[in-house]
């Protein structure tokens, strides 16, 4: 498994409501350092939650001034990445520096 780019095409905020089962939205730029220096650890956390959860959904948006989706849900610092059950935030992690917390919002 390999990250792909952050993509400048981002959903609605109403289709990502809409979403059902498990879904990360990741928040950042293909430039970024910290996004950069956070993806092998998103990377190994997914792997993880894919083998749980196979339908599990994984977007990343390039985010930044006047995104709306990102302003949605208030990203601030890059990366984010939100946890969704349903369409409904159950969890965030922001700027991970290992697969800890982002296996402990995905529940692997």
């Amino acid at each position: 498994m390999s990250l792909p780019p952050y993509t400048e095409d981002e959903p609605s905020r109403a289709d990502v409501d809409a979403w059902r089962g498990l879904a990360v939205l990741e928040f950042g730029q293909n430039w970024c350092g910290w996004c950069q220096g956070a993806a092998p650890h998103v990377e190994a956390a997914l792997r993880l939650a894919k083998a749980a959860e196979p339908e599990l959904r994984h977007v990343r948006i390039a985010d930044g001034k006047g995104r709306p989706l990102g302003r949605s849900f208030r990203v601030k610092l890059w990366p984010t990445l939100i946890v969704l059950r349903d369409g409904a935030e159950v969890a965030r992690v922001v700027r991970p520096d290992d697969t800890g917390a982002i296996r402990a919002a995905l529940g692997v």
